[in-house]
């Protein structure tokens, strides 16, 4: 645990009691402030409880009196649609409003083991596979790596960080955007596409959350995606201050002009550039833990974050060779008879299943769920590896309209769905999950709705 700096003998208010808010919780006692606890569920209420916490209704008039600052899970609204009461309450009585994020980078680092290094990802898609990544090369190479944020365990859960240790964070706009700290050593920007967009007001302030992670103190490197106009834009931005050693663009559509740090990936090679000369490559093809140009995207910044600590090429790609996936993540479930069942679960908007759909040929797709804001009309240019689609979920019909260049199924169930995937499927196609929507209409997250998949696939006769 990483005790929470600057709370000695303050009440300190925590508002949402899951994993996030206990484990700050927890941290603040163990920094000697005294934590105030709410949730707004009888469940997160009984959890805190049982941990000896003080419970106060937030909502209550009054409640705010001698709290020093309120924490928050990153789930809750704190400005768009509309701000939670408790935010509202205590914005209206000048408290400060933070998240676990915040309180780790004050925190970490105060004792007396010396500094780590902080590398921080963010971005729209590919964050939880390039920060696995990260931290499996850092590992492999011998480094003391700790991996938290959106992935793994909540960082103040994380043992404290020694000179020279390595923390991989994988943050979400949800936690940039709220955190009054934010001070990576190396921060990462994967891309950006629409996603999240009633929670912070539309495409403007989904960037400016992602944007705050290079800006709120500032990384000492970065490295960015620059195949969006948001990525050249911030890139652009940053270039003045890191200078061409400190600034790394990446790029799986091009080659970079100029004379700085870049990395790019192009028809299954990765190349790292200097000052116009070549330093480092990998051939891509081969690491089955890395299909997909949106793989290829991830291993070119997670290559450049750990360049930037000072990691060899050769080390890199040994490693990366290694790297198996990370579950419902273009994980390889199984194959039988010659068809591969891949499992990308996580591709929960259009653009994340429009990179899943381009890394196979041949593919029989799993589809559906709870649909966002325009289907998956945005999908038609990816369809040319379809043999089918079986749809599932609440947006299954609607699916099946859009889909007009393409044979479709209508299969409501997951069950149904892998089960008919299967007996038409022939050697050398893949039948994949890559549903582009949400899962909640059958399934609590995203993890659930891959671990159904998985289950079925392995049940087949």
């Amino acid at each position: 645990m990483i005790p929470v700096v600057g709370v000695e003998d303050r009440e300190v208010a925590v508002l949402g009691l899951g994993r996030s808010g206990l484990s700050a919780a927890r941290a603040i006692r163990a920094g000697g402030g005294v934590p105030i606890c709410w949730d707004d569920g009888d469940e997160g209420r009984a959890r805190a409880e049982s941990e000896g916490f003080e419970l106060r209704d937030l909502t209550r008039g009054g409640a705010f009196e001698g709290v020093a600052e309120l924490v928050v899970s990153p789930g809750i609204p704190h400005l768009y649609p509309k701000p939670h009461p408790v935010i509202a309450g205590a914005m209206a009585a000048g408290i400060p409003v933070d998240n676990d994020i915040g309180l780790f980078f004050r925190s970490v680092g105060d004792g007396a083991d010396g500094l780590p290094k902080v590398i921080a990802v963010t971005g729209s898609n590919g964050k939880s596979t390039t920060s696995a990544l990260i931290a499996h090369i850092l590992s492999e190479g011998g480094r003391s790596v700790q991996l938290a944020g959106n992935i793994g365990r909540g960082v103040l859960d994380l043992d404290p960080p020694g000179d020279g240790d390595v923390v991989v964070l994988e943050l979400s706009s949800y936690q940039t955007e709220l955190a009054r700290a934010l001070t990576p050593d190396v921060a990462v920007f994967t891309n950006l596409s629409p996603d999240h967009l009633d929670r912070h007001g539309g495409m403007g302030g989904y960037f400016a959350a992602k944007r705050r992670l290079f800006s709120e103190g500032g990384p000492d490197r970065a490295v960015i995606g620059v195949d969006e106009d948001e990525g050249r834009f911030l890139a652009n931005q940053m270039a003045e201050g890191l200078g061409d050693d400190r600034l790394i663009r990446i790029s799986v559509e091009r080659k970079l002009p100029g004379p700085g740090w870049t990395v790019v990936a192009r028809k299954g090679f990765l190349a790292e550039w200097r000052k116009a000369r070549q330093v480092g490559s990998i051939d891509l093809r081969d690491i089955k833990g890395l299909p997909g140009s949106h793989n290829h995207q991830n291993a070119c910044c997670a290559y450049a974050a750990c360049r930037a600590l000072g990691l060899s090429p050769k080390g890199i790609e040994a490693a990366m060779h290694s790297f198996a996936g990370l579950p419902h993540r273009s994980q390889l479930v199984a194959e039988r008879g010659g068809v591969r069942f891949v499992n990308d679960s996580k591709a929960t908007n259009v653009d994340a299943a429009g990179k899943a759909l381009q890394a196979f040929d041949k593919i029989r797709w799993i589809a559906g769920g709870l649909g966002k804001e325009g289907g998956v009309a945005a999908l038609e240019p990816y369809l040319v590896s379809v043999v089918k689609a079986y749809l599932i979920g609440h947006s299954a019909r609607d699916f099946a309209v859009q889909l007009t260049g393409v044979a479709s199924e209508v299969c409501d169930t997951m069950e149904v769905a892998v089960a008919r995937a299967a007996a038409e499927a022939e050697p050398g196609e893949v039948v994949l999950l890559a549903p582009a929507a949400a899962s909640f209409d059958q399934y609590p997250n995203f993890e659930k709705r891959g671990e159904d998949f998985t289950r079925l696939v392995n049940a087949l006769r």
